[in-house]
């Protein structure tokens, strides 16, 4: 069952993202889920077996766009349709808010999530994504 995560769950979910390749150096992955969890509007949603996190997608809204990171199953749990149903549950979270939209950034060198998201139903956007740190 997909359930909302807490704050008791960084640990795991961050080894997660990492084991999936969506961390980087740069940017705070503990800092990200624990500001999540804790937001009023976004939430870590996660999927477990035998209590063992499995997959997880972090989801959240500006007012108007639902955004979603993190979408991570664990290798031993591919295959099976989890990505299908975290990205649906996903999905679930916003419209239940009245969310009238829902995106992502995939990099752009990553051909078979892109596929994946292909599959979902997903298409390019046409836009740029602009951005600068804020922390130094």
């Amino acid at each position: 069952m997909i359930e909302p995560l807490g704050p008791d769950d960084v640990a795991a979910a961050v080894a997660l993202w990492t084991e999936a390749g969506l961390t980087r150096p740069w940017n705070d992955a503990a800092g990200d889920f624990l500001r999540a969890v804790d937001g009023p509007s976004s939430v870590v949603l996660g999927f477990r077996v035998d209590g063992e996190l499995v997959g997880s997608v972090m989801v959240g809204h500006d007012g108007h766009r639902g955004w979603v990171y993190y979408l991570a199953v664990a290798e031993s749990a591919r295959g099976r349709g989890l990505g299908r149903e975290l990205m649906g549950a996903a999905e679930a979270w916003l419209v239940e808010r009245g969310l009238p939209k829902i995106q992502f950034m995939v990099r752009s060198d990553n051909s078979s999530v892109l596929d994946f998201y292909d599959h979902l139903g997903y298409t390019t956007q046409d836009c740029l994504v602009l951005g600068r740190r804020l922390d130094g």
